[in-house]
Parts: C-alpha cells; sequence; structure tokens
C-alpha cells in the first residue's frame, strides 16, 4: 500500500482464535509494537473448529473438545484483549455476533483511526458448541446477560462498557451462568465445582470491569 502510494483503504487482517491466541500472537504482537496500520478482526469461537473442535487458548474452563479431557478443558480462557491493551494501541475492542450494530459501529470508529486496531468478535458455534443452529442469537445474548462475554472498548486507554453489557450494568444483576453452561453440550460433563469456579471467576471479572468503567 505504501510502495503504490493508497491511502484511501484500510488493510484488514481477520482470523480465528486459534490464529490469534496461539498460533499467531508472535506475528500479532510484533506489528502492535511496530504501530503497523491496520484493523486486526479476531473471529473467536473458543476453538479450532475448522480441523474438529480442537482446544485453543481461548477455550473455557470445562469445555470439552477433541483434544480435552473427559472433563473438559482444565485451564481457564487466554484474555487476549488484555494482553493486546498492554501493547498500547489507539483501539481495542469486543463484539458479538449477535449485536450486529455494536459490531458495526465499532469498526467504523477503527476506520476513522490510524495505527493497529483489534477487535474481539465472540460468535457461537452450533456445531462446536453443542446447540441448535436456532438458538446461536439466543447463545450469544446469554453470553453477555451473564458476563461471560463483555462488551466494551478502549479509545486511547479510555474504557467504556457497551451495547448488552452496559444494560447490564445498570440494571446491575448479571444472568447466573449456569444458565449458559446448560445451553451447551460442550459442557455436558462439567461438575458442581467447575460450575462454581466459572461463576466465581466470571463475577470477579465483572466487577473488575465495572470499577473501570466507574473510573472512566
Amino acid at each position: 500500500m505504501k510502495a503504490v502510494g493508497r491511502k484511501d483503504l484500510t488493510v484488514v487482517a481477520v482470523a480465528g482464535d486459534g490464529g490469534t491466541h496461539d498460533i499467531g500472537i508472535q506475528a500479532l504482537s510484533g506489528a502492535a509494537e511496530r504501530h503497523d496500520d491496520f484493523i486486526y478482526i479476531c473471529y473467536d469461537n473458543e476453538g479450532y473448529m475448522n480441523t474438529g473442535n480442537q482446544r485453543s487458548g481461548s477455550s473455557p474452563l470445562g469445555a470439552i473438545s477433541g483434544t480435552t479431557p473427559i472433563l473438559g478443558k482444565r485451564q481457564h480462557q487466554k484474555d487476549i484483549v488484555a494482553i493486546m491493551e498492554a501493547h498500547a494501541v489507539p483501539y481495542v475492542a469486543t463484539a458479538n455476533a449477535s449485536y450486529p450494530l455494536d459490531l458495526y459501529q465499532k469498526v467504523r470508529k477503527a476506520m476513522s483511526m490510524v495505527g493497529l486496531r483489534f477487535i474481539h468478535v465472540y460468535s457461537p458455534c452450533p456445531p462446536g458448541w453443542g446447540f441448535p443452529f436456532s438458538d446461536t442469537i439466543r447463545i450469544g445474548e446469554l453470553a453477555v446477560q451473564t458476563g461471560w462475554n463483555v462488551l466494551y472498548e478502549v479509545e486511547n486507554g479510555v474504557f467504556q462498557l457497551t451495547a448488552g453489557s452496559e444494560s447490564v450494568a445498570r440494571k446491575g444483576n448479571p444472568t447466573h451462568v449456569r444458565e449458559f453452561l446448560t445451553a451447551q453440550g460442550r459442557f455436558s460433563n462439567v461438575t458442581e465445582e467447575t460450575v462454581q469456579e466459572l461463576q466465581d471467576w466470571v463475577t470477579a471479572r465483572w466487577q473488575r470491569y465495572l470499577e473501570r468503567a466507574r473510573s472512566s
């Protein structure tokens, strides 16, 4: 683009959670450190779905995949958005396929900026997660309503909750994470102990986001 003198186009890179959290994080980190000018979109369905549903760094605790023990993954997922924010890029944001207008607005905002912009898009996967295709939007909404997936943006260091997560913060009462877990086959072997651990993890993280929102 620089060689041909084109300044009127926006460069966009798209990769899955495996290519972002794991395989491609070295190149992504280097691009962020160099302040390369493009938008990077991570399409996150919490596993290597196109090669048979293997675990990735984004797969959550307790989720069953082709490469996890019978009781599911034994580690919590990697917070890739926090990792990218630590690179001091001008814009990082989370989005969800069940909230398309929020995603649209964040892409438009990213297009108006210069430098590496990172957008994490949470996308439920019916065959990989074990739920009917007709429930896709509902599962995405449940992820936000329970605090499992938090919608926010950080623009030049300023944090702000958005869309469904902003609504949950106003109401002050997230849905219990059990409702999200029991709607999916990948958590069919999850124990009560793990359900509680996941709820505690989600609650603690949600409180940290609320504190950031109040102090912004």
